[in-house]
C-alpha cells in the first residue's frame, strides 16, 4: 500500500517496483539517465512537472494517482474528477444511458473503481430473488452482490470458476492501482466461503470464455460478460468507469430471456 504523504522520490519507486521494473528498465523506457532517475528516488533533485508525467505514462500509472503524484511534488492536480451526474459530463453520461439500455433484455451495469454499480438498466429482475435486502442497497456492490453467500453465490452453477474469475480480475486491480479499498474489498471477498468442488467443469476446453452460469426460477441461464472502457479519458471518474454487458451464451439461454422478458411485459 502507497502511503499519500510520502515524498514523491518514494512514491515513484513504489510505482516503479510495484511494476517489477529496475531503474535502469524504467530510465531506457523514458528516455533519461539512470543516475537521474536515482536521484529524483532519493530526492536528491525535483522532477519537473512534465517529467513526473512522462515517468507516470511509462508506469501506467491510473490518472487518480498521477494527481497524488502531483501534489507530493508540490504542483496542482490536473486530471479533474467529476460525478457521473455533473453537467460536463453529460455526454459521457448519454453515452452510458445508450450502451446500457441497447443491451436490453440482457443485463447490464455502469461500475465504478470500486466495482460499486452507478448505473443499470434494470433488466432480469429475476436474478436477484432471494439476495439479502441489505445487499441491494445503494451503493451496490457487484462483487459483494456475486459472491456474498447471501448474495448470488448459491444460485450460481459454476461458482468455482466465476468466483476464480472474479478474484483474478480483483487481484490485478490492485497490483495496478495500490488502491487501499480494492485491497480491503478483496481481503473481504476471499475470507467468503469458498466452494468444496473446485474441479474443472466437464467440457470446460470447449468453451470459449469462462461463463456466468445462474439459477433463475427454473431456468439455468448461462451468459458471456464483456468489458468496455472509454478509450481517451482525463476525468478521473471516467477513467475508473467500466460497462460490464452480459450477453447469452447459448440458444437456450436467450429462448429463456425471451420468456422472461415476455413474460414482465404481460404481468405490466
Amino acid at each position: 500500500m502507497l502511503n499519500r504523504a510520502q515524498p514523491v522520490g518514494e512514491l515513484l519507486r513504489g510505482w516503479r517496483q510495484r511494476r517489477r521494473l529496475s531503474q535502469l528498465d524504467l530510465a531506457c523506457d523514458a528516455g533519461i539517465s539512470t543516475r537521474h532517475l536515482s536521484f529524483v528516488e532519493t530526492g536528491r533533485s525535483h522532477p519537473s512537472r512534465d517529467m513526473l508525467l512522462h515517468l507516470s505514462e511509462q508506469l501506467e500509472v491510473p490518472a487518480r494517482e498521477r494527481n497524488v503524484l502531483l501534489v507530493a511534488a508540490g504542483y496542482a492536480p490536473i486530471f479533474p474528477e467529476r460525478a457521473l451526474g455533473d453537467p460536463a459530463l453529460a455526454a459521457a453520461r448519454h453515452a452510458v444511458d445508450l450502451v446500457l439500455e441497447r443491451q436490453k433484455p440482457y443485463p447490464a451495469f455502469a461500475l465504478d473503481r470500486h466495482w460499486n454499480i452507478v448505473a443499470s438498466n434494470a433488466a432480469l429482475p429475476e436474478l436477484y430473488e432471494g439476495v439479502a435486502a441489505d445487499l441491494l442497497q445503494p451503493p451496490v456492490n457487484a462483487m459483494h452482490l456475486s459472491l456474498h453467500p447471501s448474495g448470488l453465490a448459491p444460485r450460481i452453477v459454476n461458482l468455482p470458476e466465476w468466483r476464480a474469475h472474479l478474484l483474478h480480475r480483483l487481484r490485478r486491480q490492485v497490483e495496478l492501482t495500490a488502491d487501499p479499498v480494492l485491497i480491503e474489498l478483496l481481503r473481504e471477498v476471499n475470507a467468503y466461503p469458498a466452494p468444496a468442488d473446485k474441479s474443472p467443469r466437464p467440457g470446460i476446453e470447449h468453451d470459449i470464455a469462462v461463463p456466468f452460469r445462474i439459477k433463475a426460477g427454473a431456468e439455468v441461464l448461462s451468459f458471456l460478460s464483456t468489458t468496455t472502457v472509454f478509450g481517451t479519458p482525463v476525468d478521473v471518474m471516467l477513467s475508473e468507469l467500466a460497462l460490464e454487458m452480459f450477453f447469452a451464451a447459448d440458444d437456450e439461454t436467450a429462448a429463456a430471456v425471451q420468456r422472461m422478458t415476455a413474460g414482465i411485459a404481460r404481468a405490466n
